[in-house]
């Protein structure tokens, strides 16, 4: 074959080869398919997209890079459900109850009497104090290893007690497809909650898609343990750190560094974490969610014991702030709530 013949062959190969090719500017791939597809047509979704195609724009005057694009998520109530409890109370509760023949005083003592009995009246007037009790007794004295094991056997086995499915079945399907198209386009996910860490990395990390090392929660204190070389993280019966209310920016700066410049959350505990992400230099994007839904999930806001949303929705409609209406912007709650074709 003659030189020219191969270069007119290259040539060719090289016109079909960039046509063909996707573009890999993630502005651009992101628009080719619905990112959100969870999600009614609608402001909230509008503004989400516009957000993203904006900041990952290398021309636009409003471009993040990279390394800055930080996305901090809530948990309880923002990426799975918290009614009618956190659902690390329920695995409190059955943990109690399986130690229980080990501890025959609780069966005197507040606020395991008032769990034993199932009275949750009760349990309720114990109050923080008595919440934090019941952390620290089924929370602690083992290893890290073991206590992962203890998460990891409830969730494979409890049920919900009114949706009657897996608690891990209850994360929202809206939520998943954000969290996925912020990645697609280069954030960095987090988990900024107010529940245990070592809860939640025991099995979140999967089904979000986010690393253990990207898990931001409460914590207990804890001790090493060398063991003759059999080395140990041993969980003690206090409380190090709680990740809730003006915590939260301050486990972002410990932990991450940066400010988020992307944050979502439900309730005025979250409130302090979008207020440091509005004081971003670069765009930021504050996303509320407003449980609005009692037919498929729960409706509640200012006077729910849960989740609370009171100052948090007035700052958001005062500021501008992005509110998911869940009953109006989501097409589902679940991902078994999905109909296959």
């Amino acid at each position: 074959m003659k030189k020219t013949s191969i270069f007119l062959a290259i040539f060719l190969f090289l016109i079909v080869f960039v046509a063909c090719s996707p573009n890999m500017d993630s502005n651009n791939t992101s628009n080719k398919t619905d990112p959100l597809p969870s999600w009614n047509t609608g402001a909230t979704k509008s503004a989400i997209i516009d957000y993203v195609n904006d900041v990952t724009n290398s021309k636009s005057k409003d471009f993040i890079p990279v390394s800055d694009r930080i996305a901090t998520f809530d948990n309880d109530g923002n990426l799975w459900s918290e009614q009618p409890a956190y659902f690390q109370l329920f695995f409190a509760i059955d943990r109690l109850k399986q130690l229980a023949p080990e501890h025959p005083e609780w069966r005197t003592e507040q606020p395991f009497k008032a769990v034993l009995e199932n009275d949750m009246d009760e349990l309720a007037k114990q109050g923080e104090h008595g919440l934090i009790e019941l952390i620290m007794a089924t929370h602690s004295g083992n290893s890290e290893e073991e206590f992962r094991a203890d998460v990891i056997d409830w969730i494979n086995s409890a049920k919900h007690p009114t949706k009657k499915v897996g608690f891990d079945k209850l994360v929202y399907q809206p939520m998943l497809e954000l969290l996925h198209y912020l990645r697609a386009n280069d954030f960095k996910t987090y988990v900024v909650s107010g529940g245990g860490v070592d809860f939640m990395r025991a099995f979140v990390c999967e089904i979000y898609g986010i690393p253990a090392e990207q898990i931001i929660g409460s914590r207990i204190k804890t001790r090493f343990d060398y063991n003759n070389g059999d080395c140990r993280i041993i969980r003690l019966p206090e409380l190090e750190f709680i990740d809730d209310k003006d915590g939260k920016p301050l486990a972002i700066q410990k932990i991450i560094g940066k400010k988020p410049v992307f944050a979502s959350g439900n309730s005025d505990g979250d409130l302090q974490m979008m207020q440091w992400t509005a004081s971003n230099e670069h765009k930021s994007f504050m996303l509320y969610l407003h449980h609005t839904d009692a037919k498929r999930e729960w409706a509640y806001d200012r006077e729910s014991h849960i989740g609370r949303l009171d100052k948090g929705l007035d700052e958001a409609n005062e500021k501008g702030w992005a509110v998911i209406d869940m009953k109006k912007d989501w097409k589902v709650i679940y991902p078994f709530q999905i109909t296959k074709k």
